[in-house]
C-alpha cells in the first residue's frame, strides 16, 4: 500500500520554449498564485498573462486549479478552466506561453514527446471538439478568441532616447508630436478643452478612427473601480455611428492594473461593447490607456479601429499611453492652478474680514499733499525701533496710523495690540498693561498676562496716553527704559521686547507745565512724532473718504445706494468736520441706512452745528459776537450746551462730541457741570 503522505506531495514543473527549465514544490496549506505581477509566487512575463491569472491550493485531499477571472484564460490539457478544476498527476497547465506539469513524481514530467507538439495537438483536438458540439454563442462563451496581445506601464517615449532607438523615424515622429502636444496641452485652461486636443494628437498619431476621454465624476483622491464612476469629457469618431462608450470588463480591468492595454480579434466579443445599430460589432482593435497620477488611476483614454485594412500596433499603444501620462501632468496643473486661485480668493476675503474685525483698513485712503506727507513720515519711522508719538484731534485716524507703523516695520508678523488709556480707573490700567496674578485683588480669580506680555515681540500703542495718571507713568517709565516689571500681586521679574507706540489729542507740553504728565516720560515719547492733520484741512481727501464708506457699507447692509447728488457732494466738501473722519464714516453709515433714493441728497446726510475744538483758540458763541476766552472755559462752556441740547443724555452727548463716554465723564467732574432741574 502506499504511504497516504505520498498524494501529499506534489510539483510544478515549468517548461518554456522546448525545454523544461523549472521546479515549483507544491506546499499543502499553502496557496500558490501565478500571474504577470512580481507579487505572485509563479511569475509570467508574457503580456497575455495576466497581473493574477490563477492559483494552486489543497481542498479536500487534492489539488485544485482556480482560475482568476484572467483575460485570455488558463488550459488544462488544451481545454480551458473554468471555476475549479481538480488536478491530476500528467496535468499540463498553460498560461499564455508557459506551460506547467502537475506531477507527484518528477519523473513523470520527463517524457520522451516533444512538449510544443504534443500541447499543439491537444489544444487542437480540443477546440475541434468544441466547435463540432457547441453553438456559435456557446464557443465565445467556453473560449474568448479576444486576445490581450499587450500591455505597457512605462512608454519609451518619454524616456532619454537610447542610441538604437534615436534613429528610428517612427520614435523620432512621435517624439516631435509628443513635444508639441505637450506645449499645447499645458496652455488649456479646462478638462474640455484639454481633453478634445488630446483626441486631435491621438488621431493624427495613431491609426484610430473613434475614441474617447474619460474621467472621474468624483473626488479624483478616490479612485475609481467601474466605468459607471466615469464621465465622458470628449469623444469623437471618424466614421458612420456614434462613439460606443467603453465596456465596463475593460474599463475594469485597466482601472485596476493600471497598465495600458491592446486587444485584438474583438470582431464579435460582446464584451468589448462595440457594436453599430444593427447589433453588429465592428471594432478590430481596441487601446485603453490610463489617466493616473502616481499609483491613483482617475481617467482613461479609450480608442479603437473598426477599418478591418487596419490594426493598431504596439507603437499605437506606447504613443496613447504617452499621451495619457501628459493629459495627466496637464489636469494636475489645473487643478493646482484652481487650487491656488481659491486659496488666494479665501485668504483675501479673511484678511479682509479679520480687518473688519479690527476695524482697520487695508490703507491709509487720502490723497492729499498732507495725506502724502503723513504717509512718508510712516515710512521713515517704521523701520526704527523708536517711540512713536502720534498726535491729532480726536476721531483723525491715529489708531490707523499706529497700524500703518507697525505693520511697514519688521515686527509686522508680531502681535499689534491697543490700549484705551482712559477707558480704565487707575487700578483698571495697572492690571490691564502689567497683568495680575490670581487672589491679587477682589474678583481676580485666575492670573492674567497684560498687555505688555500679550505685544511681546509686536507692539503695543497707548491711546489717550495723557490720562494716565502719575504713579502708573512711573511704573510704564520703567519698562520704555528696559527694566522688567512684575505683574500685580506677583514678585517675578518679567522682561518683554515691545515697541510703545502713543497717541494723543491732548496739549501735552502744558500738562507737563501743569505737573500733571512727567517730564521724563514726555521726553521718552517724544522720539519721533507724526501729527496728523483734521479733516477739515484735507478737503480733498472728504469725497474719496465718503465714496470709500459708501462702498463698504453698501456691501455691508445689502442696499443699493449708487452715489451722491451734487449737493451732498458740494455740502461735504463746505463742511468743517468737527467730529473729523470718526464723523464723516458715521454719517454715510446713518445715511445709507436711512436713504429712500438711489442717491444720498442733503437731506440725508445728518451733519451737527457744532464748532471744531481746536483749529484756532477761539470760538463764535454767537452770531456775529467774539469773545477771547481760555481754552478751558470753552470746552467747559461747549460741553455743558451740548448736554443741554441733549437732554444731558451722555451717551448721545460724548457721541456728538466725539469722545468715549468715560472721558466725558472726567470732563464734567473737573468743570464740576451738574444739571439744572427746570
Amino acid at each position: 500500500m502506499s504511504d497516504p503522505k505520498d498524494s501529499m506531495l506534489a510539483y510544478l514543473v515549468i517548461r518554456e520554449g522546448s525545454k523544461w527549465t523549472d521546479v515549483f514544490r507544491l506546499t499543502p496549506g499553502r496557496t500558490v498564485t501565478i500571474g504577470r505581477a512580481a507579487t505572485n509566487q509563479i511569475v509570467i512575463k508574457d503580456e497575455r498573462c495576466s497581473r493574477n491569472h490563477a492559483e494552486i491550493f489543497m481542498t479536500g485531499g487534492s489539488w485544485t486549479l482556480r482560475d482568476l477571472e484572467s483575460r485570455n484564460g488558463t488550459l488544462v490539457g488544451g481545454k480551458p478552466v473554468h471555476g475549479d478544476f481538480t488536478l491530476s498527476p500528467g496535468d499540463v497547465v498553460r498560461v499564455a506561453h508557459c506551460q506547467m506539469a502537475f506531477v507527484h513524481n518528477l519523473s513523470e514530467a520527463f517524457l520522451d514527446v516533444e512538449p510544443e507538439s504534443e500541447a499543439r495537438t491537444g489544444e487542437e483536438t480540443v477546440v475541434g471538439t468544441l466547435v463540432s458540439g457547441l453553438s456559435d454563442s456557446k464557443v465565445l462563451e467556453a473560449f474568448e478568441p479576444t486576445t490581450i496581445t499587450h500591455r505597457r506601464g512605462q512608454t519609451r517615449f518619454l524616456k532619454r532616447a537610447d542610441s538604437a532607438d534615436a534613429g528610428a523615424p517612427g520614435v523620432g515622429r512621435a517624439a516631435a508630436q509628443l513635444c508639441r502636444l505637450a506645449f499645447e496641452l499645458a496652455n488649456q485652461s479646462d478638462p474640455v478643452s484639454l481633453s478634445n486636443l488630446a483626441l486631435d494628437g491621438l488621431f493624427e498619431g495613431t491609426r484610430v478612427d473613434a475614441g474617447a476621454v474619460l474621467l472621474a465624476t468624483r473626488d479624483r483622491n478616490v479612485p475609481p473601480t467601474s466605468s459607471g464612476d466615469l464621465e465622458v469629457v470628449a469623444s469623437r469618431t471618424a466614421v458612420g455611428f456614434p462613439y460606443h462608450r467603453i465596456s465596463d470588463f475593460l474599463a475594469s480591468m485597466v482601472l485596476r492594473d493600471g497598465e495600458a492595454v491592446l486587444a485584438r480579434n474583438i470582431a464579435g466579443d460582446s464584451s468589448l461593447g462595440l457594436r453599430d445599430s444593427k447589433g453588429v460589432y465592428h471594432a478590430t482593435s481596441v487601446i485603453c490607456a490610463p489617466i493616473r497620477q502616481g499609483t491613483i488611476v482617475f481617467g482613461l483614454v479609450h480608442l479603437y479601429c473598426t477599418d478591418t485594412s487596419k490594426t493598431l500596433d504596439p507603437d499605437d499603444l506606447e504613443f496613447t499611453l504617452a499621451v495619457a501620462e501628459n493629459v495627466a501632468l496637464a489636469l494636475k496643473h489645473l487643478d493646482r492652478q484652481q487650487e491656488l486661485t481659491e486659496n488666494l480668493s479665501l485668504t483675501q476675503s479673511e484678511i479682509v474680514q479679520l480687518r473688519k474685525r479690527l476695524g482697520a483698513e487695508s490703507e491709509i485712503v487720502g490723497s492729499s499733499q498732507l495725506m502724502r506727507h503723513i504717509q512718508q513720515e510712516i515710512a521713515r519711522a517704521a523701520p526704527s525701533r523708536a517711540t512713536v508719538l502720534i498726535r491729532g484731534e480726536s476721531g483723525v485716524g491715529k489708531e490707523l496710523v499706529a497700524r500703518a507703523v507697525h505693520f511697514a516695520s519688521s515686527r509686522k508678523k508680531g502681535p499689534f495690540v491697543c490700549l484705551n488709556c482712559a477707558a480704565l480707573s487707575e487700578s483698571l490700567l495697572e492690571s490691564e498693561l502689567f497683568g495680575h496674578e490670581r487672589g491679587a485683588f477682589t474678583g481676580a480669580t485666575e492670573r492674567k498676562i497684560g498687555k505688555f506680555e500679550a505685544a511681546d515681540q509686536g507692539t503695543l500703542m497707548l491711546d489717550e496716553i495723557g490720562e494716565m495718571s502719575s504713579s502708573i507713568q512711573t511704573k510704564f517709565l520703567r519698562v520704555l527704559e528696559g527694566h522688567p516689571f512684575e505683574r500685580v500681586g506677583g514678585n517675578q521679574p518679567i522682561r518683554v521686547d515691545v515697541r510703545v507706540i502713543a497717541a494723543t489729542n491732548l496739549d501735552l507740553e502744558k500738562a507737563v507745565s501743569d505737573g500733571s504728565f512727567r517730564r521724563d516720560l514726555y521726553f521718552r515719547l517724544h522720539v519721533v512724532e507724526i501729527q496728523v492733520p483734521p479733516l477739515r484741512r484735507r478737503p480733498d481727501d472728504v469725497i474719496e473718504l465718503a465714496n470709500h464708506f459708501l462702498e463698504r457699507f453698501k456691501e455691508e447692509t445689502g442696499r443699493r445706494t449708487r452715489g451722491f447728488t451734487p449737493s451732498a457732494t458740494s455740502l461735504m466738501q463746505r463742511y468743517r468736520w468737527p467730529g473729523n473722519v470718526r464723523e464723516l464714516k458715521n454719517v454715510v453709515e446713518r445715511a445709507v441706512l436711512l436713504s429712500q433714493g438711489d442717491y444720498i441728497d442733503v437731506d440725508d446726510l445728518h451733519l451737527s452745528n457744532l464748532a471744531t475744538a481746536t483749529e484756532s483758540g477761539e470760538i463764535l458763541l454767537s452770531r456775529g459776537a467774539y469773545e477771547p476766552l481760555p481754552l478751558a472755559e470753552i470746552e467747559r462752556r461747549h460741553i455743558e450746551a451740548t448736554l443741554k441740547s441733549t437732554a444731558w443724555n451722555k451717551s448721545r452727548t460724548a457721541e456728538v462730541l466725539g469722545i468715549e463716554r468715560s472721558t466725558l465723564d472726567r470732563k464734567i467732574r473737573r468743570y464740576g457741570l451738574k444739571r439744572r432741574e427746570s
